[in-house]
């Protein structure tokens, strides 16, 4: 049988059917039971074989596979015998890749060194030859080294115990002499073995491309199989790094704000909503910290940005996602001209920082120029142009309407000039802004928390920032009027209650907290994970190390 995931996971109808009357409770409780059995049965002097049960016949199709029950019955041989397959400690003295990096290219083949090391990696490859077995350990970061564990060395008794008792997947601990095979591969040539961790699932045919299932709902065995995306993982860890870098040259303090919030505000979407059992009251996962980072700008803290986890109750597609992570600065006495040359500062540097240029070259093979000055074009003007007339904040929502019903435009229940501007706007440009490209001054219907525009009626100061077709940051000039705030929650209060799921609350409380005095400010927001899609060409679910995906019996 090949020892696959895909193999191990498959149900028939019949143990579907199974699935669905059985709690996870009594499937626990079952499984438990078979392990006790295999256990039994060797300590009762039963042979590996002579203690599991191929076809399952008394505990069914939604036991353990014969090749977990294999690997139970061996986890319990190793008990017997004395041997801990989950060991506390081990002398890891050495990592693979410094192993590697220290000797890669200095022995001949068949050369011999006295220097001794203690390794431990995952076992991707085993090939048992006599009195000679050879075994391959691969590190977390993807580096390979040999093991060679001979008869002559460690004893009869130990390399019986070797084959007998070591998987592909296991985690395995070596110590011996670095030398070169006769091949010329780079090995250790064991004194000593252990089983570091035992592996009681197979690992996937490594040869094989992972299915999207398994790599969204067994993200671990991805990192094992697949190193794209180990790389995926350590990117975002340096793209974070990057821009924590970036924030702290500029003086900027990180904080953090509620994720449990009594009112949803800092953005138009619609919330998770949860149940907090002291209090007895309703509460909202946050959309956005915005609205705490600037009373942190009422306090006095003038530069200020959290990277958090925002939670959005809606649509999943390949630049969407319910969880997601998202950056938030504000800067007193900036503007949403200040903030952009940030973002393009924090962007370029991260470029820079994780792949070591402005032009990255995406999954598809092709480069993406990320450098040099960025585009920008305004959002009525380019409206305007797109439709062969003029757009201003003056035009009438009936005339917008009816050019959206001639365009085929989808339209909201709730509707205002904003939204359709930005409606048909979108129809014409949203996913064709291919190079990086700011879209400045938006109508004011659509943007409560920002400024309105110095010179220009009817709009806000606002940019979006469009790269490789969708957006990735949107940057403002803060709205620090009490009263004009005030006025806009009002309007978006009404719009909630005509029926409009994404119009933010009335917060007495940040109303009042503007009240005290913010100072002007520019402020911005950008996805991390949609930062990882602009950098890498991965969709959304590829950049998030855990993805969330339906269970498979809903």
């Amino acid at each position: 049988m090949s020892e696959t995931t895909e193999n191990v996971g498959a149900m028939t109808e019949e143990s579907a059917e199974q699935a669905s009357a059985m709690t996870t409770v009594e499937r626990a409780h079952m499984l438990l039971q078979q392990d006790e059995s295999i256990r039994n049965a060797i300590d009762g002097g039963a042979s590996l074989d002579e203690a599991i049960d191929p076809s399952n016949a008394t505990y069914g199709p939604l036991a353990h596979p014969e090749q977990v029950q294999m690997r139970v019955a061996k986890r319990a041989l190793m008990l017997k015998e004395g041997l801990q397959p989950y060991p506390v400690h081990l002398d890891v003295s050495d990592r693979i890749e410094d192993v590697r990096a220290k000797y890669d290219g200095t022995l001949q083949p068949g050369e011999e060194t006295e220097d001794m090391v203690g390794i431990a990696g995952r076992v991707l490859f085993i090939r048992n030859a006599g009195g000679l077995c050879f075994v391959q350990l691969c590190a977390g970061d993807g580096t390979k080294i040999q093991g060679m564990i001979a008869k002559r060395e460690i004893g009869a008794d130990s390399l019986k115990q070797f084959k007998q008792l070591v998987d592909l997947g296991d985690h395995l601990y070596l110590r011996g002499r670095v030398i070169a095979s006769k091949t010329g591969e780079l090995s250790v040539f064991a004194t000593e073995w252990s089983i570091a961790a035992k592996a009681l699932q197979p690992l996937p045919a490594l040869h094989k491309e992972l299915g999207d299932d398994t790599r969204t709902r067994k993200p671990y065995i991805g990192m094992i199989a697949d190193e794209k995306i180990r790389n995926m993982v350590r990117n975002r860890s340096k793209a974070v790094s990057s821009l924590r870098r970036t924030f702290d040259e500029h003086d900027f303090i990180e904080v953090e704000t509620p994720m449990l919030q009594t009112i949803h505000g800092g953005a138009a979407a619609r919330p998770f909503t949860t149940h907090m059992n002291a209090f007895d009251i309703d509460l909202f996962l946050r959309i956005a910290p915005e609205l705490f980072l600037k009373r942190c700008l009422v306090g006095g803290i003038d530069r200020v940005f959290e990277i958090n986890r925002n939670f959005r109750n809606e649509g999943v597609d390949a630049t969407h996602a319910p969880e997601f992570t998202m950056i938030e600065a504000y800067q007193a006495y900036g503007t949403y001209d200040t903030i952009a040359k940030l973002v393009k500062e924090l962007i370029q540097k991260t470029a820079m920082d994780v792949f070591g240029s402005t032009t990255v070259t995406l999954l598809d093979g092709t480069e993406y120029d990320l450098g040099g000055e960025w585009k920008q074009i305004s959002m009525y003007g380019s409206l305007s142009e797109a439709l062969g007339e003029e757009i201003t904040p003056e035009t009438s929502v009936e005339h917008l309407g009816a050019i959206a019903d001639k365009l085929g435009v989808e339209r909201d229940e709730v509707e205002n000039h904003g939204k359709l501007v930005e409606h048909l706007w979108e129809h014409f440009y949203e996913d064709k802004l291919y190079a990086p490209t700011f879209v400045r001054d938006f109508p004011v219907e659509t943007s409560p928390l920002v400024k309105a525009h110095r010179s220009k009626p009817g709009m806000v100061e606002k940019w979006d920032l469009y790269v490789r077709g969708f957006e990735l940051a949107t940057g403002y000039s803060e709205l620090n009027d009490p009263v004009v705030q005030r006025e806009r929650l009002v309007a978006q209060a009404r719009d909630a209650m005509a029926g409009d799921e994404e119009a933010m609350d009335i917060d007495e409380d940040f109303l009042e907290a503007l009240g005290v005095g913010m100072p002007p400010a520019g402020g911005m927001g950008m996805g991390v994970d949609r930062l990882l899609i602009a950098l890498t060409g991965a969709t959304i679910r590829e950049t998030v190390t855990f993805p969330l995906v339906k269970p498979m019996n809903f």
